[in-house]
């Protein structure tokens, strides 16, 4: 089948729209219609080769859309169904098996290799073999194949156009809160970083009852909207420095810190900033040469600990219906960090989300959309 979809083909240079053609799926996947999908800061980096992927391919990996064909060997799945894709996994490994998906032993080649795991790739332009299966699925399309596995079916009812980015950055920050720190009622917690992942995690933050919830940025519009979204304080790290901020607000430092900012500079504060036996989470991605700089003897004698954190650490099939149903409750207002486009204005998406004039940007097709 032809579908129209954006093919990087090389580093800091614009997507283009082209006519590629698809496969059928295999018998463990399903072919999804995309009805939209968002904009992610790990498809600009896989795209300019911050981490290599082979190239020509189609990123994209926060697609929502509607089931069109499903594999002999797929259950729980139908044709109409209304699904987010996730991440990919192998299902099988030591990691899966005790529901730690995020730490796949195959994730780097399941996510990042351009390929199925035998090697095949469901995209081509005429003979020219064009790199798929991007976190498993490559969803800057018209359509997308995926495996069953990372397919979570959503209620019909549900704003099928607004839950991509459940499938990833959405899910990254609200899952660090809730599932892989398990910030409960009552304590602290200091965000660094309010763009998507860092307002998720805000929003997160304030459903579980933290009482103090600091959100960090440069971006004074952007702290404006924490607030709204339930930061209890706010502090603009270009003219404040953000430990002693912190310290003015609670003197023995914040119980939980979350970095989603990779900046070296940014995760020393961040564990400067924390109360003895402290927990630091790590969710953005460092370049792989970066190193941070920190004082080994504030966290062995304070008892701190720092750890990365993946995908929010998430069981996907059940936190992303949680949080549609909490959205559906007014309790999760994720919707308040979304602007759209069209589809074929994906480089204008890219730019906005790199210069950080929008928050999350979500591409909607607009002859797949569905509505509801």
């Amino acid at each position: 089948m032809k579908i129209r979809a954006a093919v990087t083909r090389a580093p800091h240079a614009p997507m283009s729209l082209e006519t590629l053609e698809i496969e059928a799926p295999r018998a463990d996947e399903v072919l999804i219609r995309i009805s939209a999908v968002g904009v992610c800061h790990t498809d600009i980096a896989m795209g300019d080769q911050l981490y290599p992927v082979p190239q020509p391919i189609v990123l994209g990996h926060e697609g929502s859309g509607v089931i069109e064909a499903v594999g002999s060997d797929v259950a729980g799945l139908a044709v109409g169904d209304h699904v987010v894709m996730s991440y990919a996994t192998c299902g099988n490994c030591a990691q899966c098996k005790c529901a730690a998906y995020s730490y796949c032993e195959r994730w780097a080649q399941l996510n990042f290799g351009g390929a199925r795991l035998d090697g095949s790739t469901s995209l081509s332009c005429g003979t020219e073999r064009v790199h798929s299966h991007f976190f498993g699925q490559c969803s800057f399309a018209e359509y997308a194949i995926c495996s069953a596995r990372q397919a979570v079916k959503v209620p019909k009812d549900a704003p099928l156009e607004l839950l991509g980015p459940l499938g990833c950055g959405v899910t990254t920050g609200a899952g660090a809160v809730i599932r892989a720190l398990d910030v409960g009622a009552g304590e602290s917690i200091a965000v660094f970083g309010v763009g998507s992942v860092g307002m998720s995690a805000v929003m997160a933050a304030r459903l579980v009852g933290a009482e103090t919830i600091v959100a960090i940025d440069v971006n004074s519009q952007r702290l404006a909207l924490a607030e709204e979204l339930g930061a209890s304080h706010t502090v603009n790290a270009s003219t404040r420095e953000p430990e002693a901020a912190i310290r003015q607000i609670l003197p023995g430092g914040v119980r939980f810190a979350l970095d989603t900012t990779a900046r070296p500079e940014t995760i020393r504060a961040a564990i400067a900033s924390l109360s003895a036996r402290g927990t630091c989470g790590l969710l953005g991605a460092s370049a792989p040469a970066d190193v941070a700089c920190f004082s080994p003897m504030d966290v062995m004698s304070n008892g701190k600990s720092v750890r990365g954190i993946v995908e929010g650490e998430i069981v996907p099939a059940i936190l992303i219906p949680q949080l549609i149903e909490l959205h559906r409750q007014g309790r999760f207002p994720f919707d308040k960090l979304v602007k759209f486009y069209p589809f074929e204005a994906i480089n204008e998406a890219i730019h906005d989300t790199e210069t950080g004039k929008t928050v999350k940007a979500v591409l909607r097709m607009r002859e797949n959309s569905v509505s509801n």
